[in-house]
């Protein structure tokens, strides 16, 4: 009885633990959420709105220049609930040299890119350990570094804006040994999620290329096998009014707050029930060979177009050496569109 109250309080943990950070990380990039600093300037908390705010202006060019990570933060104990969770798991395949620095490109975006979250931002699955004297950030949405308090709790994680003058200070302005991670579908990639699903929003996606370029970072490959898996998306047929209602809304949603909206759900609080958790199905974010890339001040489009072409055939390598061991069947093939 002991064995079965433990195993109840290990996935009731997990559960919690992963439940505190999906609204974080769907609200944070909402309009609303961004103003409500402000809006406390006219309420009898103006005073620590006042103080939130001055320090956001005095400190605002941190975010940009490598922010302020904290090792206790990124080793807390509730991101090995939450890695255990699915579970997650990062998987070495080349090492990468303390001597360069590196973007990391990560495919496919998911919902919610717990598979990045996880290995990049946090300790949970050792990748101080497994990428030695590397320093990883992860890039994200800007605007959630214009939110007082919420910018520490990011910054303290290593997440950084991805930004180009963010992206290129991280790359040649703190020496070498830094891996900065973009997941390069974004938001246009998640409306392609879905189980079984290994299709990419990548062929007109080359900004990330022309950053390798202009710094001399390598590209290095990595696909996170399982992030699809973790949700269903709705797509309602074309023709029918909720069809009709999702694109109005979607394209609403994405006019007001420069976001795409998924129609997703997964599980409840517990397993079988529906709700908008996760599915506990296992992420295995694997991370393939370097790609050496020469530093060119200005490329023209040619030299983007060839890199470009290079790391897809990279990637779809990567890909196909790694898809059947963590799920998928040997005749699934990478869709790039």
């Amino acid at each position: 009885m002991a064995f079965f109250s433990q195993l109840d309080l290990q996935e009731g943990l997990q559960t919690f633990f992963v439940l505190q950070w999906i609204p974080v990380y769907i609200f944070l990039g909402a309009i609303p959420i961004l103003l409500i600093p402000y809006f406390l300037l006219f309420s009898k908390f103006w005073p620590l709105a006042v103080l939130s705010l001055a320090w956001l202006a005095y400190d605002w060019n941190t975010h940009s220049q490598g922010g302020r990570r904290s090792a206790w933060v990124r080793n807390w104990t509730l991101w090995k609930y939450f890695r255990n969770y699915f579970p997650v798991k990062l998987v070495k395949t080349h090492d990468l040299s303390p001597k360069h620095n590196y973007i990391i490109a990560n495919h496919p975006h998911g919902i919610l890119s717990f598979g990045v979250f996880i290995n990049f931002a946090t300790e949970a699955t050792g990748i101080a350990r497994i990428f030695p004297s590397i320093t990883p950030f992860v890039g994200t949405l800007e605007r959630i570094f214009w939110i007082p308090i919420v910018r520490e709790y990011v910054m303290s994680m290593g997440v950084c804006p991805v930004s180009s003058s963010a992206l290129k200070y991280l790359l040649t302005q703190k020496g070498s040994g830094n891996a900065v991670v973009i997941v390069v579908g974004g938001a246009a990639e998640a409306l392609l999620c879905r189980p079984g699903a290994s299709t990419l929003f990548l062929k007109q996606r080359k900004g990330f290329v022309k950053m390798a370029l202009q710094t001399g970072a390598y590209l290095v490959p990595s696909y996170s096998f399982g992030e699809n898996e973790v949700f269903n998306q709705e797509t309602f047929p074309e023709g029918t009014w909720l069809r009709l209602f999702q694109k109005t809304f979607q394209d609403t949603f994405k006019k007001i707050l420069g976001l795409n909206f998924c129609t997703f759900h997964g599980r409840g609080f517990t397993r079988g029930s529906w709700g908008f958790l996760p599915f506990n199905r296992p992420i295995t974010t694997v991370v393939g060979e370097p790609l050496p890339i020469p530093r060119i001040k200005r490329p023209n489009q040619k030299t983007v177009d060839k890199y470009h072409a290079l790391y897809i055939s990279a990637l779809r390598k990567l890909f196909d050496q790694h898809k059947v061991e963590y799920g998928l069947p040997e005749t699934q093939e990478l869709t790039i569109t």
